[in-house]
C-alpha cells in the first residue's frame, strides 16, 4: 500500500467521523426542538438550531418518522452510555444510580409526543420499545448491582420493575403543575437505601 492510499484512507475515515458528529449534532438539535415545540415542529427550526440546510436533514432523514425514530434511539443510546460513565465519576455507586435515574426521568419527561407519534406504526413502536428495554435495563441492573455490592441499597431490587415504577411516576408530569414527578422519583430512590 503506498502513502497515497494511506492518506486517502485517513481522509475517508475523517469524513466519516465528521459525518457522524454532524448527524449527532442534528439529532441533539431535533431533540431540543421537540422538547420545546413538540414533534410537529417545522423542520426548518431544527435545521436552524443545528446550523445546517434543510437538504442535509432530508438527506439523512427522508421522512419526519425517520427523524423521530432516530432522535428516540439517539436519546436511548445517550442514556445507556451515561450509566458506566456515572459509575466512574460519582462518589459512590448509589450516587451514580441516583444521577442516572435523574437522567432517565429527563428522557421520559422530554420524549413526550414521540410515543404518541410512534403509536400509529405499532410494528415500529414495538421495535423501539424493545430497543429501549434492551439498552437500558442492563445499565440500570449494573448500577443496582454496584450499589448493592457496596452495601448502599437492598439487594432485591429488579431493574425492570424499578424503571417501570419510575415511568409510571412520570406519567402526566407535564399536564398538572402541582404534580412533581421528579420529587416522587427521588423518594422512590431514597427508599432503596438499606435500613441501618
Amino acid at each position: 500500500m503506498d502513502h497515497g492510499d494511506e492518506g486517502a484512507g485517513r481522509a475517508a475515515q475523517s469524513r466519516r467521523k465528521d459525518a457522524r458528529r454532524n448527524k449527532e449534532a442534528l439529532l441533539d438539535a431535533a431533540a431540543a426542538v421537540f422538547v420545546t415545540s413538540g414533534v410537529d415542529a417545522p423542520v426548518r427550526d431544527i435545521a436552524a438550531r443545528a446550523g445546517v440546510g434543510l437538504g442535509t436533514i432530508y438527506r439523512h432523514f427522508p421522512t419526519r418518522a425517520d427523524l423521530i425514530i432516530a432522535v428516540y434511539r439517539h436519546q436511548v443510546d445517550a442514556c445507556a452510555e451515561a450509566g458506566p460513565a456515572l459509575l466512574e465519576t460519582s462518589a459512590t455507586p448509589y450516587d451514580a444510580l441516583g444521577r442516572w435515574i435523574d437522567r432517565f426521568v429527563d428522557f421520559l419527561v422530554t420524549k413526550h409526543g414521540l410515543a404518541a407519534v410512534l403509536q400509529s406504526d405499532s410494528a415500529g413502536f414495538d421495535a423501539l420499545h424493545a430497543y429501549f428495554l434492551d439498552r437500558l435495563v442492563p445499565v440500570c441492573a449494573r448500577l443496582l448491582e454496584a450499589a448493592a455490592a457496596a452495601g448502599e441499597i437492598r439487594a432485591d431490587v429488579d431493574a425492570y420493575a424499578l424503571m417501570r415504577g419510575v415511568g409510571n411516576l412520570c406519567v402526566g408530569a407535564d399536564s398538572d403543575p402541582r404534580y412533581d414527578a421528579r420529587r416522587l422519583v427521588e423518594l422512590l430512590v431514597a427508599g432503596l437505601r438499606r435500613p441501618h
